[in-house]
């Protein structure tokens, strides 16, 4: 996962009347945390933060002047519920080398035997993974499964240097028949006597 650099400025104001003007600006507030080291606050550019987190478990390099660069992971991040715009982040810092937990999408693919209906469990995985080498998503194939069949967390091949974090025993998917429908022909003559027997009911 490639790393993502933003160029942050250190924040000195702060309360919802800060913030805003903050967001006017095209500006993100944030704070940067971790490895027992004081919070700091800082902006973060609107637009290049908005597109970094785009990506799940983006790796960033915060570029603050008259400091060292430090990688960090996004850990919370507070949207406005109606416009999507970003309204808060909270930063993890990471080292390299160090290894973290974080949620990993899953991605399906293929196709299950003919009339088998995948339902998917889980969206995502936990996994403990380098924080440089952070897997974009693990693969989980439904290709040739038959009705019945499932698939765990642990039956999932994961990315060279991931270990699993979830249960082994998590369902993952599961693979069913469709409904049964009822035949048009009973369901005529399930009205027909009810029909009836609401006439009968009526003498």
């Amino acid at each position: 996962m490639a790393e993502i650099i933003l160029n942050a400025e250190e924040r000195t104001e702060f309360g919802k009347g800060a913030a805003r003007r903050i967001r006017r600006a095209d500006k993100v507030p944030a704070v940067l945390y971790g490895h027992g080291s004081e919070p700091v606050h800082l902006t973060l550019p609107g637009h290049e933060t908005l597109l970094a987190l785009r990506q799940e478990n983006a790796l960033l390099t915060v570029r603050l002047a008259g400091a060292e660069d430090r990688l960090a992971l996004p850990k919370q991040v507070q949207r406005d519920p109606i416009k999507g715009f970003l309204k808060h982040v909270d930063l993890l810092l990471v080292k390299r080398g160090e290894k973290v937990t974080v949620e990993v999408p899953i991605e399906f693919v293929g196709t299950p035997a003919p009339g088998g209906i995948v339902n998917e469990e889980r969206t995502h995985l936990a996994l403990q993974a380098e924080a440089t080498n952070i897997p974009a998503h693990v693969e989980v194939s439904v290709e040739g499964l038959e009705v019945g069949a499932q698939v765990t967390a642990g039956d999932v091949a994961l990315p060279a240097g991931a270990e699993l974090e979830d249960p082994a025993d998590v369902l993952i998917l599961s693979i069913s028949a469709p409904a049964a429908e009822e035949e048009p022909e009973a369901a005529a003559e399930d009205e027909g006597e009810a029909g009836e027997a609401a006439e009968s009911e009526g003498e």
